[in-house]
């Protein structure tokens, strides 16, 4: 089934629009266009570097809230710092700086009554949410393995075999490099790659700073993700004639 068939099938023509709440330099944002949609981003920091087709700064929750019902998808990626082991700082420091935001998100995202995804890497967040779909880089033939975890609201769709890693991550570790097929894209630490290697790894090619590609997920996640809720949208109108 081709993209155009998808969409037209599925939305009588019209063009399907998603949120990217927590838009950041909008890798998956990337992937959705190419499946088709048109991608509204939000994020708390400016973003002049985003590649959606609209932008709105602001408190993403908010505007979930307030606009989430107008879209067809949401995509909803709250930043893990609560959770997450490689922040710098203690448990309690790091929870003291950095907001719980995962279960408020889900909170406006059901209160939507839209489907939505909301998008964790592995570790303490995602044992909080119920994990549908698990992509990996080595799916696409990307130079990262990149895990990450999504859970469907709303919608289904079956969840996709996680093939094995074909070796190592590169890179310095103890003074010892390292090769392998895979990039370490995260940190501002030496030995990981550099720029253009990144983009090419990742697919991501509209920016050069390094934070912004590490807290991006590559394009053909949200691409994945994209045809996988329009086929199972067009799924449900057939069974429903």
């Amino acid at each position: 089934m081709t993209q155009p068939t998808d969409i037209r099938r599925a939305f009588r023509g019209q063009q399907p629009r998603l949120l990217a709440a927590y838009c950041g330099v909008g890798g998956d944002t990337r992937g959705y266009q190419a499946a088709g949609f048109h991608v509204t981003g939000v994020d708390l920091t400016p973003q002049p570097r985003y590649i959606g087709d609209a932008f709105h700064q602001g408190d993403a929750i908010e505007f979930i809230r307030a606009h989430g019902h107008e879209f067809d998808l949401i995509h909803a990626g709250p930043p893990c710092q609560f959770d997450c082991t490689l922040t710098a700082g203690t448990n309690a420091a790091r929870r003291h700086r950095y907001p719980d935001l995962l279960e408020p998100t889900r909170e406006a995202l059901e209160a939507t009554g839209r489907p939505y995804i909301i998008e964790q890497p592995p570790g303490r967040a995602s044992k909080r949410m119920r994990v549908d779909v698990t992509l990996c880089g080595e799916m696409f033939g990307l130079a990262v393995i990149r895990h990450r975890n999504f859970e469907l609201g709303h919608w289904t769709t079956p969840k996709p075999a996680h093939l094995p890693h074909r070796g190592r991550v590169a890179g310095m570790r103890h003074g010892v490099w390292y090769e392998g097929p895979y990039f370490a894209v995260y940190g501002e630490g030496g030995g990981k790659g550099t720029v253009a290697q990144w983009q090419r790894a990742m697919g991501i090619h509209w920016t050069g700073v390094r934070k912004e590609i590490a807290e991006a997920i590559p394009p053909a996640y949200g691409e994945w993700l994209a045809r996988a809720f329009l086929a199972a949208h067009v799924g449900a109108l057939e069974v429903a004639a």
